[in-house]
């Protein structure tokens, strides 16, 4: 093929583009023939795409090699929108088609009775223009309210007026979105939306390549590649997709969450949106993004979540946005120069998990909140159960304790208090007073620069395990021992 890039300046004309050796191709053989350059080449059209470099690509890939429609089915936020734009990456640079043409039509191949016409009466003369490959994508929202003339198209009364014409002439037709579509990448997002009846408008065009509008004549052959997105959980909730149309799509391609902790950092990490500011004046450890995706892993093996709604990858992007905001609040209202996101900014994350949880009934009877403070403390069990030794296991085992020193300074009805805004320095010397931490912290090797983090790792998990009491009232998080505080209280009494 002719390099499209070098030619574009001086390829204006339908004769010089034959001149020049141009080819047509459809945009089925076309994404094929640049998938073969990709694997050749050992790169991916698909980059950005973590966790399904074994799974999902390969069967886009075997999809776009056998120059099939697609469905992508999968829960949401599993990336199905992202891969679909992506797939403008195996189109060609650019294409030239019939200048003033509304249904792209390429010069050597038209569809449209306008391109015909034009270049029965210009010959070789007949003026083309070039189109990127980032305008042949079109996208288009499936719901309710979605018409066959949306999509195929209708008569248009002010066109036929315009131009007095009969209205049995196919000029007065104003094409809908897919024809419009023609030699581009049309998807369809939340197919099972789409009312049944405007699915069956799609028949034809997957199968035979065409379209009928109204009671006319017309037959487009169309080059599209079409491309849909659905989530099972639709199947039942909203709608279905008829199986006539699901027969019409040749492959149905599964995707899923990531399937490691690792995989889920890499896919939040790139799709946060921090500031500037952020980014230079707080730091993140590594063991607080392992946190935030751990938040989102238990979130979707909670009994009182429904699986079927799936926890979309957006909870562990917000929830890390909001860990780093809690944290730059605090940093703010002390007028620090910079701070470190602590296990206690972990509360701040409450908003972006609420919203994004479908509970079952038992999680509805207990609350959204309730439900998030549960499944955080779950995420800082397993963390916590990384550094240090886990405190049942030590229990039914009959080992020696290495936590009693805390416990037995919490039973003497000791109390620390640590607010959400406390500084740095006031933290960690509020945590060092707690006998036993000193020790336990030497015990597991910790740094002294990260005696901070890991002695508020060490109450929060304690408390997880439920060896101490945490209560998180307002602005301030309270570790205890209730039953020494009731004793305590009764003496006094």
């Amino acid at each position: 093929m002719v390099n499209i890039k070098m030619a574009l300046p001086g390829i204006q004309t339908l004769g010089q583009l034959k001149t020049s050796g141009y080819k047509s191709v459809s945009i089925k053989d076309e994404m094929r023939n640049n998938l073969i350059q990709f694997l050749k080449s050992g790169k991916s059209p698909f980059e950005g795409i973590f966790g399904f470099d074994d799974t999902v690509i390969p069967d886009i890939e075997r999809a776009v090699l056998s120059r099939h429609n697609i469905l992508l089915l999968g829960l949401r936020g599993q990336a199905k929108t992202r891969i679909a734009r992506l797939m403008v990456n195996l189109l060609d640079e650019y294409i030239p088609v019939v200048k003033g043409s509304e249904l792209n039509d390429d010069p050597l191949k038209p569809v449209s009775r306008y391109a015909r016409e034009l270049i029965a009466q210009l010959g070789d003369e007949t003026p083309i223009t070039w189109v990127h490959r980032n305008e042949r994508y079109v996208e288009k929202l499936a719901t309710p309210d979605v018409t066959v003339a949306d999509l195929i198209g209708d008569i248009d009364p002010i066109k036929a007026a315009s131009l007095k014409l009969h209205y049995n002439d196919e000029r007065v037709i104003h094409f809908g979105l897919i024809p419009r579509s023609n030699r581009c990448i049309f998807v369809i997002n939340e197919l099972p939306d789409l009312q049944a009846r405007i699915q069956v408008s799609l028949f034809n065009i997957l199968q035979e390549g065409d379209i009928q509008i109204r009671g006319f004549k017309l037959r487009l052959h169309l080059d599209i590649e079409m491309v849909f997105t659905a989530n099972p959980e639709d199947y039942t909730n909203r709608g279905s997709i008829t199986t006539p149309l699901k027969d019409r799509i040749d492959s149905q391609i599964l995707t899923h969450y990531p399937e490691s902790i690792e995989v889920g950092m890499k896919i939040t990490a790139q799709e946060s949106k921090l500031t500037v500011d952020q980014t230079k004046n707080i730091h993140i450890r590594q063991e607080i993004r392992r946190l935030i995706e751990l938040v989102a892993y238990k979130a979707r093996s909670s009994e009182l979540i429904d699986e079927k709604s799936g926890i979309s990858a957006r909870l562990a992007i917000s929830a890390l946005e909001n860990i780093v905001s809690t944290a730059e609040r605090r940093m703010l209202i002390n007028n620090e120069a910079g701070t470190d996101v602590r296990i206690g900014d972990i509360w701040g994350i409450i908003p972006s998990m609420t919203g994004k949880m479908e509970l079952v009934y038992e999680g509805e009877q207990e609350g959204p909140y309730s439900v998030a403070q549960d499944i955080i403390d779950e995420a800082i069990k397993e963390l916590f159960l990384e550094y240090f030794p886990n405190p049942e296991a030590l229990k039914k085992a009959g080992e020696k304790d290495p936590y009693a020193t805390v416990k037995k300074w919490f039973g003497q009805a000791y109390t620390i208090e640590l607010l959400l805004s406390e500084p740095d320095a006031a933290l960690k010397d509020k945590l060092l007073s707690v006998s036993g931490v000193q020790e336990l912290l030497r015990a597991q090797k910790v740094d002294k620069k990260d005696e901070t983090f890991f002695g508020e790792l060490l109450l929060h998990g304690l408390a997880a395990f439920e060896v101490i009491t945490k209560e998180l009232i307002d602005n301030q998080i309270t570790f205890s021992d209730q039953l020494a505080d009731f004793l305590n209280d009764l003496n006094d009494n």
